[in-house]
């Protein structure tokens, strides 16, 4: 394949740098390792500054996408190899079947009748879902997929011989592609920080003790319990519920920096569970909020609710209370005294960690000391959106933007 940009990651960063690109007249291939574009923003239950679901953005850019022939998306797919220079760049995108032809149009009934179910990586497995499935409602490319360990699991094998279904090869052999382009974009995006590595907050051990995007995850209507908030220990009506921020941020052992969105989403997830249950108490443990520009007017509104209590103090443990209840102590930092406080559910919220510090570009790329590339001028790829450092949708679609701009430069040698 020849192209003008390649781009590396199909989150809202990668796909903002790809439509605004081909709008400009260059040809594209869009990358994406998943088997559907949309990353982090279509887990999302609502992502501000609308506090709209994914659909509302994402349906947009999708659109855009099959409206534009200069457009090219391989899904499945990483960059295995990237050598040359400006102008000159050759990529190997190593491509992973989906076991499912693209012109398979009858995949509702496969999959109500599929008999092997895998734990739901988009739900973060508090759920099982079919192993022949549509990723998502939302889906592009909207085609069903196999993953490769169910392609190979004998009960699928005889599942599909048994029905007899012909849209589906369970034979698919992986593919190299060889992409020519004069830029690349590295829109990979981050993962979140491993709660199991805080201890101390007793994520793992203890079932109501949850993230904030498996909170995400629960809010939503596509999510595991249907976007019923539920006590995960026994799918119980939420009754008082805590929030603790910096879960492993700015902790020189975990993570030193900010993520700069998790204060924004606490409150968010704080309106989440007073909509559904209006008497339900929230309790929100900060070192300090951080709102910046017109959040502090969301900020000010979570203050004013009579059933929210802020906590000036950072959490130092969560412990096992009883009738499934968790019992969090901090030391408020404004009298030096210990709170412990008794929720149903504790939701942690964990940092951003850029997908690029996990999983090593095969490139050489200049980042900073947490793994956040830097636009220096010096590499020969452009950073966009969080993989350059944590923000927020908006802020991200700003960046992208511009690493277009920064990238036609590149490709012009101007």
């Amino acid at each position: 394949m020849n192209t003008d940009l390649l781009v590396i990651g199909g989150g809202i960063a990668g796909i903002t740098a790809a439509v605004e690109a081909a709008e400009t007249g260059r040809e594209v291939v869009l990358v994406e390792k998943q088997h559907q574009l949309g990353g982090r923003v279509l887990q999302m239950h609502k992502y501000f500054p609308k506090l709209c679901p994914p659909v509302c953005g994402l349906e947009i850019n999708f659109r855009r996408i099959r409206q534009n022939p200069k457009i090219k998306v391989l899904t499945g797919a990483k960059p295995t190899s990237i050598e040359g220079v400006p102008g000159d760049l050759t990529a190997i995108i190593h491509v992973e079947p989906s076991y499912v032809k693209a012109d398979f149009t009858s995949g509702k009934g496969v999959e109500n009748d599929c008999p092997v179910e895998i734990a739901d990586r988009f739900n973060f497995g508090m759920n099982r879902t079919k192993a022949f499935r549509l990723p998502h409602e939302l889906a592009y490319p909207y085609r069903y997929v196999i993953d490769e360990e169910s392609a190979h699991d004998p009960a699928m094998k005889q599942f599909i011989e048994s029905s007899g279904i012909e849209g589906v090869d369970l034979d698919m052999q992986p593919e190299d592609v060889e992409v020519k382009a004069k830029a690349v974009i590295w829109a990979t995006g981050w993962e979140p920080y491993d709660a199991n590595k805080l201890d101390h907050l007793a994520y793992g051990r203890l079932p109501n003790v949850v993230t904030n995007m498996e909170m995400e995850r629960i809010a939503a209507v596509n999510g595991p319990t249907k976007g019923k908030i539920l006590r995960p220990s026994d799918q119980q009506p939420i009754t008082r519920a805590a929030f603790v921020q910096c879960a492993g941020s700015r902790d020189e052992n975990h993570l030193p920096y900010c993520s700069a969105v998790c204060c924004m989403a606490s409150l968010k997830q704080s309106r989440y569970i007073r909509e559904q249950y209006p008497d339900a108490e929230i309790h929100i443990f900060f070192i300090d909020a951080r709102t910046p520009g017109r959040w502090e007017d969301f900020y000010q509104e979570v203050q004013d609710d009579e059933k929210t209590v802020i906590h000036r103090g950072k959490v130092a443990r969560i412990e096992e209370a009883g009738n499934g209840m968790v019992t969090l102590t901090a030391e408020n930092t404004l009298t030096g005294k210990l709170e412990q406080v008794s929720v149903d559910m504790a939701i942690l919220a964990t940092g951003m960690v850029p997908t690029v510090a996990v999983d090593a570009p095969p490139i050489k790329i200049n980042v900073d000391e947490f793994g956040f590339i830097q636009n220096n001028g010096t590499s020969v790829v452009v950073g966009a959106g969080v993989a350059t450092g944590p923000k927020d949708v908006a802020s991200t679609n700003e960046e992208a933007t511009g690493a277009v701009v920064r990238a036609l430069q590149m490709m012009t040698g101007k």
